[in-house]
């Protein structure tokens, strides 16, 4: 990963989860790393800890603080070389009781979340030609879960975002593509499982069964996992890798 050295990383839902675990595998690389977020404490906390070097905070709802984060990110460490869009959220409800807020919320943080932080990056790669943009989608942004609808509709946006993006940027240096994980050991899945215990009085093992039984390989991926993907899209053997959306899923699709 010698190409990675140097390179700056922008890193969006840094401070927790696949984010953390791909910022502290981008330092590792020798990459420069900023991450951003919303929670102040917790972005804190991961460059403290030594999995980045800088943060910038901001809701990534919001394309003005986006902006301004990227900005501060290149002042600080120079010209942003790669983008992880991975900030995301996740809710359940039946179709039924999905509303247009409901919908909104999921648009807003995976698609929109994306977007932002691809228009705050994308011009200044063109014109240096060169850039790696990977989203962290899911593997419900390749086939359809029941009770996540509005998750699944934002996920499958991102992946033809990104294959849109791909398109436009093929001659240009810059390559953008999607890791689409299946159900990983992150908090997120972890308050997943709390509420799948809590509504159903299931006990945990019954709801983790349930959960991985798509995965072939029975078991939740690694955030590690997920990590060297997105290393060796970011990297220089990755050069012709355009507008894919690779699934670390276990087989699941």
């Amino acid at each position: 990963m010698d190409s990675l050295r140097d390179r700056h990383a922008l890193v969006t839902g840094g401070s927790r989860g696949i984010g953390r675990s791909v910022a502290a595998a981008l330092v590792a690389a020798g990459a420069k790393v900023t991450i951003v977020g919303r929670d102040q404490c917790a972005l804190g906390d991961t460059v403290a800890a030594g999995d980045a070097h800088g943060f910038a905070a901001a809701d990534v709802t919001d394309a003005g603080a986006v902006r301004r984060a990227a900005d501060i990110a290149a002042k600080d460490r120079g010209p942003i070389d790669l983008l992880i869009a991975n900030a995301g959220a996740a809710e359940s409800a039946p179709f039924a009781k999905s509303d247009d807020q409901l919908f909104r919320r999921m648009l807003d943080v995976n698609l929109m979340g994306a977007v932002h932080a691809a228009q705050a990056v994308l011009g200044k790669m063109v014109e240096r030609g060169f850039g790696r943009i990977v989203a962290i989608a899911s593997t419900a942004g390749l086939r359809g879960y029941p009770y996540v609808s509005a998750y699944c509709a934002g996920k499958h946006a991102v992946v033809g975002l990104v294959r849109s993006l791909a398109l436009e940027t093929a001659a240009t240096g810059v390559t953008v593509n999607a890791v689409c994980p299946g159900f990983t050991d992150t908090d997120l899945v972890g308050e997943s499982l709390d509420r799948i215990v809590a509504k159903t009085g299931r006990s945990r093992e019954e709801a983790l069964a349930e959960l991985v039984r798509h995965n072939p390989q029975k078991r939740l991926v690694a955030p590690a996992e997920v990590a060297d993907a997105v290393l060796w899209l970011c990297g220089d053997g990755a050069r012709s890798v355009t507008g894919q959306a690779i699934a670390v899923a276990g087989g699941e699709v």
